[in-house]
């Protein structure tokens, strides 16, 4: 992860990681990096990833900016412990990756899950496959199938069973999604009247039989409602937010695409890199874009790459995010603010999983696992019109929503805590600074807060008392309301409006499809299973 470490004259004041692709630097609250000082403009400067997946930084001042002693026109591209003067401060730019173009993780395998990923709204809902004898020395036992592949046999298999007629991993069995598989093993198994000699498909409540036993796989459905109170470098303890962090977790085993909102400065980015950090992708690359500072033009470059000559200026080929994603994450943050021909760009990747880069010829097919984020009311956004329904509904498989610091005031002891530990371990926050921050309310959230701790620390060191706390006049509004909440209709009308889209779009695939569940399923993007539950919420068994 790239950091800046921030100095001031010969003292070394601070650490900042970067943790997305994008980092604001100045001195409002709104920014990534809030440094204070009359030589620092609001958003003085941006640090980012370039397209060809280098970084630069971006000169947005009237104070001017510098690295390595070098003016700043515009752009200037940033490497590995260059210097940047921003105002009186001297920030050293660290990364482990710097000028990294290409994928790292190219023909990476990643595992999917066993279980399958029903639902998750305020519980979880889970199916996973469980092996049932139903016949022989072990009849009525059941094992659930939690692993990838497991041997079914004699004392040597995974899952040991009593019957002497067997052998040592006398069959096997692959589960993935929810989907069984049965393999040929070291011994004879029946399935449908025919020897088991080539892997096949075992679909739930046939029989099997290996020696005396017959056993069938069957599926259950465990619901539960997961706390925690630790998500990736997110703290709290708070009712709300431990539920919100259970759910995380459990998403995190699966592919599921997960939309995360919000109100700026809740954490989506964090929460973002902590689903990819735990699961079975965390040793493949985290890739996150900006789809704010994505122009409609720009956008199918930026995220599919281009072939060398394939437009005016592209004097090299360029490996898209998506394909620098391939084997891990793919996080497009500020997903509302795509224009509408960009979404259908990203739909169509979407739907069909390939890829093409501007000017090439050749699809390809990274195993990406998608995450989005959002400050808008998507459901309000599609029911006037400014995103496509279809797009919002490949979006929200899985829809967390990540409270504000106002709504969990209880945790912001130690939040405040956990902050300031990452800005300097000699850093401490004293009890009157703790109960002068609980009196504000904080619109710009964790990230105003983080930037409340930082100015204190750089204008009067690091112990945190209250006499070092200030606030930004801009956020006097105890309780403000962002711009989507004050247009939207009474009594969730946009809910429903979402609804009835998703009713009819269900309806018309069932037709198109036949009442043919798997392909209806198929069309629409979702599990079938998934689609079983929404035909019985919607009233549409018949």
């Amino acid at each position: 992860m790239a950091r800046l470490i921030v100095h001031r004259g010969p003292n070394r004041l601070l650490e900042f990681r970067i943790s997305a692709q994008r980092a604001l630097i100045g001195r409002a609250d709104a920014a990534d990096l809030g440094l204070p000082g009359d030589t620092i403009s609001r958003i003085h400067c941006t640090v980012q990833r370039a397209p060809d997946g280098g970084w630069e930084v971006v000169d947005r001042s009237r104070h001017g900016l510098r690295v390595n002693g070098a003016p700043v026109a515009g752009a200037a591209r940033i490497a590995h412990e260059d210097e940047l003067i921003v105002g009186e401060y001297r920030l050293v730019f660290y990364t482990r990756d710097a000028g990294l173009a290409t994928p790292t993780v190219a023909t990476r395998g990643v595992a999917p899950p066993v279980e399958q990923l029903l639902s998750a709204d305020d519980s979880v809902s889970v199916q996973r496959l469980v092996l049932e004898v139903r016949e022989g020395p072990d009849a009525g036992r059941r094992e659930v199938l939690g692993q990838p592949e497991l041997s079914v046999g004699a004392p040597g298999s995974d899952i040991v069973l009593s019957d002497p007629a067997l052998c040592p991993e006398h069959v096997r069995i692959s589960v993935s999604r929810g989907r069984a598989l049965i393999k040929p093993g070291a011994g004879f198994a029946v399935l449908d009247g025919e020897r088991v000699d080539e892997p096949t498909p075992l679909y739930l409540g046939e029989d099997v039989r290996i020696g005396d036993t017959f056993f069938r796989v069957e599926a259950e459905t465990t619901t539960a409602t997961p706390r925690a109170e630790r998500f990736g470098q997110m703290v709290g303890r708070s009712e709300a937010i431990r539920q919100v962090f259970g759910l995380l977790q459990s998403v995190s085993r699966h592919t599921t695409t997960v939309l995360l909102t919000g109100e700026t400065g809740t954490g989506k980015d964090l929460a973002a890199r902590g689903i990819h950090e735990a699961s079975t992708r965390a040793d493949g690359p985290f890739i996150a874009v900006n789809c704010a500072a994505l122009s409609a033009s720009l956008f199918e470059s930026e995220l599919f790459g281009h072939e060398r000559g394939a437009f005016t200026g592209a004097n090299a080929a360029h490996v898209g995010a998506w394909e620098q994603a391939d084997g891990g994450t793919l996080f497009l943050d500020e997903i509302g603010e795509l224009p509408e021909p960009a979404q259908a760009k990203l739909l169509r990747a979407l739907d069909s999983g390939e890829i093409r880069r501007v000017g090439a010829t050749r699809a390809i097919f990274p195993k990406v696992r998608l995450i989005a984020a959002t400050n808008r009311e998507l459901v309000h956004e599609v029911s006037a019109g400014r995103f496509r329904a279809d797009l919002y509904f490949r979006l929200a498989a899985i829809v967390v929503k990540l409270p504000p610091l106002r709504a969990r005031l209880e945790d912001l002891p130690l939040v405040a805590e956990s902050i300031a530990s990452g800005l300097g371990a000699d850093v401490r926050i004293q009890d009157d600074a703790i109960e002068l921050l609980a009196t504000h309310h904080f619109p710009g959230n964790f990230r105003e807060l983080r930037n409340v701790l930082t100015r204190a620390v750089v204008l009067g060191g690091p112990v945190i008392s209250a006499r070092s706390i200030s606030f930004s006049a801009w956020a006097a509004d105890p309780a403000p309301r962002l711009p989507f909440e004050a247009n939207l209709p009474a009594g969730g009308a946009s809910h429903r409006a979402v609804d009835e889209l998703d009713r009819e779009r269900i309806r018309e695939a069932l037709v198109t499809h036949r009442r043919n569940l798997s392909a209806a399923a198929a069309a629409l993007g979702v599990a079938r299973s998934t689609l079983m539950l929404k035909i019985k919420r919607y009233g549409l068994e018949r």
